[in-house]
């Protein structure tokens, strides 16, 4: 059976992503970091099959530098399904930028390849159902900044989001400009904790491109503006 609801279809690439990762996280995992920072319980429910790891650790984990683990980058690939599952579902309020930075620095895509495109399937599903709905779990400019940064170019996002005219999307689409052209940014726009992606280079000609009809006369004239200074 084909799944179209894009909750569903989300949910389903959450379950995938669970299953691809579990001969690796289900393994036990020589967990060495800070001993102030992670008491010995802490260290040991890390060291145990991911699916265990208590909820109230996920957060931190999932924000601490890779640098400050003996095997930073094996804990993120390990801890990557529940991390990425409690973002998806707006239980993880931690950075999306920073999510997107520490999955860079843990190697991702290098990661195998059915790892690897569990977690494609994840942003592409995560995306999709965020176009449908409004209000979200997390702002859209929150889940296209993770998805962007994490795959290196914001321009797959982008063509999906202007070949989805749902009143969701539109909304999406409103609230964001609000932003961008409010605090200045899309003269000089960076993703990533560490501004590892240019947006504004890929941004301008996608806003340029859908013109008065998506974005307003006004807001078309701010970003024509910006553009050709």
């Amino acid at each position: 059976m084909i799944v179209t609801d894009p909750d569903q279809r989300l949910r389903t690439a959450l379950d995938a992503l669970d299953a691809a990762f579990a001969p690796f996280s289900d393994q036990p995992f020589d967990v060495g970091g800070c001993a102030y920072c992670y008491p010995d319980a802490g260290l040991a429910a890390l060291a145990g099959p991911a699916r265990l790891v208590p909820e109230e650790l996920i957060p931190s984990v999932s924000a601490k530098s890779i640098g400050h683990w003996d095997d930073g980058p094996g804990l993120y690939r390990k801890m990557t399904p529940r991390i990425v599952r409690a973002l998806a579902t707006g239980r993880l309020h931690v950075d999306h930028g920073l999510i997107a930075s520490r999955l860079l620095e843990a190697g991702w895509r290098d990661w195998p390849g059915p790892e690897r495109e569990a977690l494609d399937a994840v942003w592409s599903a995560w995306w999709r159902a965020t176009l449908h709905r409004h209000p979200g779990v997390a702002p859209v400019t929150g889940v296209l900044e993770t998805i962007a940064v994490s795959t290196g170019s914001l321009a797959p996002w982008l063509g999906i989001w202007a070949a989805t005219r749902t009143e969701a999307a539109e909304r999406h689409l409103s609230d964001a400009m609000a932003g961008w052209l409010s605090y200045g940014q899309l003269s000089g726009l960076r993703l990533g904790f560490y501004d590892e992606l240019d947006a504004t280079a890929e941004l301008l000609p996608w806003l340029l491109s859908l013109g008065e009809d998506r974005i307003g006369a006004a807001q078309l004239y701010e970003v024509e503006k910006i553009a050709y200074s």
